[in-house]
């Protein structure tokens, strides 16, 4: 086979177009969280600790050399994307245990025994006839 071949056989695997779609997904999702916690979990928290807006939080680090910019350590950035992941991570959570939640269950109703087939029209006759011939 050639590469291309090869390729266009890798690429058009189940799995992998599955998980372009997960990815692309899943920035989308990054996306409405960061906004979420930016725009309107982190306002509420930084008013109730006195007005603070954390994406203001940073340190600077001062020039060491004269005329040199001060490196800056925005670390309100960082406890919002660390608020992020966690809020990510919850949710994400919360998908994996209901999928194993339904995988479980369908994995029950397929292993519940099939009840008994109820038997046709012409054995339940035969059978009427057998008992009237006991008695």
């Amino acid at each position: 086979m050639s590469f291309i071949q090869d390729f266009k056989a890798f690429a058009l695997k189940g799995n992998v177009v599955d998980m372009a779609v997960g990815v692309i997904i899943g920035g989308a999702f990054g996306k409405i969280v960061s906004s979420l916690v930016a725009d309107v979990i982190m306002p509420p928290i930084g008013w109730l600790i006195g007005g603070v807006n954390f994406s203001d939080l940073k340190y600077e680090l001062p020039g060491v050399i004269e005329g040199q910019e001060p490196a800056t350590i925005a670390y309100g950035s960082f406890i919002q994307s660390c608020i992020d992941f966690l809020i990510i991570a919850f949710c994400i959570f919360l998908m994996v245990k209901g999928i194993a939640a339904l995988s479980r269950k369908k994995e029950e109703e397929e292993a519940a025994p099939a009840p008994a087939p109820e038997p046709s029209a012409e054995e339940k006759l035969l059978t009427e006839i057998r008992d009237l011939l006991k008695k």
